[in-house]
């Protein structure tokens, strides 16, 4: 008989295995990046973005092993449909390769644009493993609105960013974007029930707003351009998702 219940232990061991390992790399408290950024440019990108994401992915799947023997999860890494959660990532991803994106550690720029996306993409599948693939499966017989303040909360405290010279104003506006991103790709966890669909949503943020590979690399307009396809052709797939999932349900 499978349990509903909350492991708030799980949830708590999560946390501390996906922050103290991300943060190790992420805060370069060993000086790692040092020995790193001898290697080549795009090897040096993957190998940090692999570091960075690695504590959230880690813990999540040492976590939901034990999730999956109490019960069922929905969560994988393509959902319902492979075929629509591999088109979706390719959207951004071909992009920004098309679009370029400037640097100055002297790549050619439709290169580095290629190598810069992926990179992102990695890691953002990397963090949804953890805040849509376990925290939200765990949390999933809560009321909406609690869950989601969880897992933005949980998501804004594993960032530690109240520990850098961010100000009061800075970290409250940071927390407030956790929680209702948290709301929207947990919308499309729900309906896609893909890990790739939620990571694209986590992408486009980065690429808007956070992103380190990217930084002032394309324009406003060109990030607007980003945000304007990949959105719309996004929904699209996801209505059509929900349809054909919908219609799978009722046979």
């Amino acid at each position: 008989m499978e349990k509903n219940n909350i492991s708030w232990k799980r949830v708590v061991i999560f946390f501390i295995i996906a922050t103290l390992v991300s943060n190790i790399f992420r805060f370069d408290i060993f000086e790692f990046n040092s020995e790193l950024e001898k290697l080549p440019s795009w090897i040096f990108i993957f190998t940090t973005v692999l570091f960075e994401g690695s504590g959230v992915i880690i813990g999540a799947l040492i976590i939901i092993h034990f999730l999956k023997k109490e019960r069922k999860t929905e969560m994988s890494l393509f959902g319902t449909s492979k075929s629509k959660s591999i088109i979706m990532a390719i959207i951004p991803i071909l992009i920004l390769t098309i679009i370029g994106v400037t640097n100055d550690i002297g790549m050619e720029y439709h290169f580095y644009g290629l190598t810069a996306a992926i990179g992102t993409f990695l890691y953002c599948i990397m963090e949804e493993y953890g805040w849509r693939g376990y925290l939200q499966e765990e949390l999933k017989i809560l009321k909406p609105w609690k869950k989601y303040l969880i897992i933005g909360f949980t998501w804004y405290l594993w960032h530690l960013t109240f520990l850098t010279k961010a100000s009061a104003g800075d970290n409250f506006f940071f927390l407030g974007m956790m929680i209702i991103g948290s709301w929207g790709i947990g919308q499309v966890a729900e309906s896609t029930k893909s890990i790739i669909a939620s990571a694209c949503f986590h992408m486009i943020i980065q690429i808007m707003m956070f992103n380190v590979l990217i930084k002032n690399g394309i324009s406003g307009t060109e990030k607007i351009v980003i945000l304007g396809i990949s959105i719309i052709i996004w929904f699209a797939i996801i209505k059509k998702w929900e349809k054909e999932n919908t219609i799978a349900n009722t046979i």
